[in-house]
């Protein structure tokens, strides 16, 4: 996020000597991306950031994956992952609902304060879709609530403190996360005809500098487990949290799904207008309550469409989805619709959307240029009949 930002105590020259009052030399640490040649901060640290005491491994929740075979449309019902709500944190509670070799897609609800982590193989975007908390960095804290996504750049340490129970989306790449090519300058100003501004983004608070005591750190990272994917614990001399100042245009920030202003127009529009992120080969879309097509001969909900080339991954949060209605998607719901299958609305639901004047409908989307897999979250939240919903209406 090419977005500068300075916070705390930073020297006015990069890489020269900064000091405390005491005279103690802080540490700094170019955080960067694509080696040196794209987006970075710097940041100072009192302690040594490089520094560990000791490391084990972490075994990972379960990472694997099958095949979307024989190939199927699907509604996969995530609130029955977790019955009873609380009782875990959100990264080792999460459990794996589709994945491939760039993205994965987990849900996960809890109430307790996750470990530090540390995410080493891409970028997270973890959209809250209930509960309040803290989302602690090594570079400030950012609140969150409903609506919210939280973007986490590889490798930043963090941990998620919730207020109460917290019910989280959670899309990890294999790559960065940025804001839509298009809707950006040649600088990287997000531009007058994007559907959100700087405005609208939160960064983090002030850093704080936490103790000096061991603590563990852990990290998922590349390697030989199920979907490439290794974990370890490393046991760090003092807490990560050591940082009196860092400046730079790489941090974690925050975007409310509710400051992103749709557009529309007289007929219908395609999903790449309601398109809000992208990593590398795939896209994140929201779609929210909006005043829908006003031609006179208009049809508001969407024709029949096959993405030949993308996986088409739709998660309900909130209101009222009109294009399927009757079959028995709800909040929390999930439809895979893959490459290769026609989808669209439920066949009364084109009738019915006639004269309609506006949608009240909250959801995430998530398209991919490479097919998913089913992981045991996925599997275990299967309705098993979802793809005779066109031909069986009520």
């Amino acid at each position: 996020m090419a977005h500068y930002r300075s916070m705390g105590n930073v020297p006015p020259k990069r890489h020269t000597q900064h000091r405390s009052e005491s005279g103690d030399l802080y540490r700094e640490e170019l955080m960067g991306e694509e080696g040196f040649s794209s987006d970075s901060s710097l940041l100072y640290h009192v302690g040594v950031p490089s520094a560990v005491l000791e490391a084990r491994t972490w075994q990972l929740p379960d990472q694997s994956t099958r095949p979307n075979e024989p190939l199927l449309p699907r509604h996969l019902k995530l609130h029955d992952l977790f019955p009873n709500g609380d009782g875990r944190d959100l990264v080792i509670g999460r459990r794996l609902v589709l994945g491939n070799g760039d993205v994965r897609i987990s849900y996960v609800v809890g109430a307790d304060a996750s470990p530090l982590y540390r995410n080493a193989t891409g970028d997270e975007c973890v959209f809250i879709e209930s509960g309040e908390g803290v989302l602690e960095t090594v570079f400030g804290h950012l609140p969150f609530g409903p609506g919210d996504y939280l973007i986490v750049p590889r490798a930043t340490t963090h941990r998620w403190v919730p207020q109460g129970d917290v019910q989280a989306y959670c899309i990890e790449a294999n790559s960065h996360i940025t804001p839509p090519r298009r809707y950006l300058s040649r600088f990287g100003q997000l531009l007058e005809h994007a559907p959100y501004c700087e405005r609208d983004l939160r960064g983090p608070s002030e850093p704080e500098v936490r103790g000096d005591e061991p603590t563990e750190v852990y990290i998922k990272h590349r390697g030989s487990g199920p979907g490439g994917l290794t974990g370890t614990v490393h046991v760090v001399p003092r807490h990560p949290f050591d940082v009196v100042g860092w400046d730079g245009c790489l941090y974690p920030y925050a975007f409310n799904v509710s400051d992103y202003e749709p557009i529309t127009g007289r007929v219908h529009q395609p999903p790449p207008v309601h398109q809000v992120f992208e990593g590398h080969n795939f896209v994140v879309c929201n779609f929210v309550p909006r005043k829908v097509d006003y031609h006179p001969r208009a049809i508001p909900v969407p024709y029949y469409h096959s993405n030949v080339d993308s996986d088409e991954i739709m998660f309900y949060v909130d209101g009222d989805y009109e294009a399927r209605k009757g079959s028995g998607i709800a909040k929390g719901s999930v439809s895979v619709h893959p490459g290769g299958h026609s989808h669209g609305p439920q066949p009364s639901a084109i009738e019915a959307s006639l004269g309609v004047e506006s949608f009240d409908e909250l959801a995430v989307m998530v398209d991919t240029f490479r097919p998913l897999e089913l992981g045991e979250g996925g599997q275990a939240c299967d309705d098993g009949v979802y793809a005779q919903s066109w031909t069986a209406e009520p």
